[in-house]
């Protein structure tokens, strides 16, 4: 529900979490798809010998013991854990259930489960979604040089985290998840790179924490589509930046850390759908109307002035898609034009110029955009991603799709594509 009449954004809630991954997404039933892996190991194909992909779209499932092996002491009791109910692994903080492990349709077997969002426990999924090693295993396998991992699981769900009316527990879960993503990215020698999250609800901590994530080196991070969620937006009332977010922007804009928007849910998908499908008809439904999100969070951007007053700004839409990206910004364009938005609001750039200077986009399932759009989004904004160890991800044969997607362009771009832009994005040095 609304909040308040001012605002449209629906209010972050206690069980935010536990709504992350619906019960019936991880119920039993699905379909195995058997998977070959031997044929599917073949590392880097031939055309892209010397390029160190980079797979800008992966989930890493948070370890069972992460926080309760990392707990300050006096803590451990509180940390979230893991508790087996009705046969499926769950996330606990307390009591109160915070969701399950989240997306694993990789099987320790190296089969795909197809129709559901997840196998139930531990036990049934790839190591390589949970455990560095094995990750590196796996990526290897994929002829992937690098992975940009984002949180799988719902324990840092912000407002989940709110609900438990205890800020030190909350700032020890943040921090000990964002000290995680540091570990991970030293030991795997900067190949696995995991975005940190911040304290949203509260502008000192959350800037403080901000600091804390650039000692740390870690590669970005992840802000909300829609903020007012939980604290207040971007924009305030008078229609300026928000003081609440200044900093982080200007920390980003000053260090190059970039913001990552993923697969947002600024549009409530669910008011969007026709009453009474099932979950594999709203599913697939739910998911095109995120890649819409993603548009929305750019346009919001481009409109409202940040991207003049931070012009160093690097903003990822990822697991966004790209061929909606060439029509978005034509209709943008016509769009201001006829409202006299640049003109009216100041703004220093027209869209695809702010396009140029600030976003890049990422593609995995599509075939036409990659193939035919490229030059024309730019062969400087897009990367490549596998959603691995999601339900849409490609696994098996990443380079299949490689070849038949990058196979026909020369060298240099399919070096742009698969490594420089990411590298760029999220300075990563190889």
């Amino acid at each position: 529900m609304v909040d308040s009449p001012g605002s449209t954004a629906i209010k972050a809630r206690a069980d935010d979490a536990k709504r992350y991954w619906l019960e019936e997404g991880r119920s039993a039933g699905g379909f195995i798809r058997e998977v070959d892996f031997a044929s599917n190991t073949r590392g880097v194909d031939p055309l892209f010998a010397g390029i160190k992909i980079v797979d800008c779209d992966t989930h890493f499932t948070e370890p069972a013991d992460l926080w309760t092996a990392n707990a300050p002491a006096g803590m451990k009791h509180k940390m979230p854990h893991v508790r087996q109910v009705d046969g499926a692994d769950q996330w606990f903080v307390g009591d109160k259930h915070f969701g399950s492990l989240g997306g694993n349709v990789i099987a320790r077997d190296k089969n795909k489960l197809l129709g559901k969002l997840a196998f139930r426990t531990y036990d049934e999924i790839d190591p390589g979604s949970y455990d560095v090693a094995a990750r590196l295993e796996a990526m290897d396998a994929m002829g992937v040089w690098a992975q940009i991992c984002f949180q799988n699981g719902g324990v840092t769900q912000a407002g989940s985290l709110v609900a438990l009316n205890d800020e030190p527990l909350a700032i020890a879960i943040t921090q000990i998840y964002n000290d995680a993503c540091a570990e991970r990215m030293k030991i795997s020698g900067g190949r696995i790179n995991c975005m940190a999250t911040l304290p949203y609800w509260d502008k000192d901590l959350m800037n403080a924490e901000m600091r804390r994530i650039v000692d740390l080196g870690v590669k970005g991070v992840v802000l909300p589509d829609r903020p007012e969620r939980l604290a207040e937006g971007y924009i305030g009332a008078d229609g300026k930046i928000s003081p609440f977010w200044e900093e982080v922007f200007q920390t980003c804009n000053d260090t190059g850390i970039p913001l990552n928007f993923h697969l947002n849910a600024s549009l409530d998908a669910e008011s969007a759908m026709w009453d009474n499908l099932g979950f594999d008809q709203r599913l697939p439904i739910s998911a095109l109307l995120h890649h819409v999100g993603c548009a929305a969070t750019m346009s919001n951007f481009m409109v409202t002035g940040i991207l003049d007053t931070f012009p160093e700004l690097k903003v990822g839409l990822i697991e966004s898609g790209m061929g909606w990206v060439p029509f978005w910004l034509e209709a943008m364009e016509h769009q201001l034009d006829e409202f006299r938005t640049r003109e009216n609001r100041g703004l220093k750039l027209r869209p695809k110029e702010y396009f140029k200077r600030h976003f890049w986009v990422s593609f995995w399932f599509e075939d036409y955009a990659p193939k035919h759009m490229l030059e024309q989004i730019g062969f400087d904004r897009v990367m490549f991603e596998t959603d691995y160890p999601h339900p849409t991800s490609l696994y098996p044969g990443v380079q299949d799709k490689l070849v038949e997607t990058l196979g026909g362009y020369d060298y240099t771009i399919r070096k742009q594509v698969l490594e420089t832009n990411a590298a760029t994005l999220y300075n990563l040095s190889f």
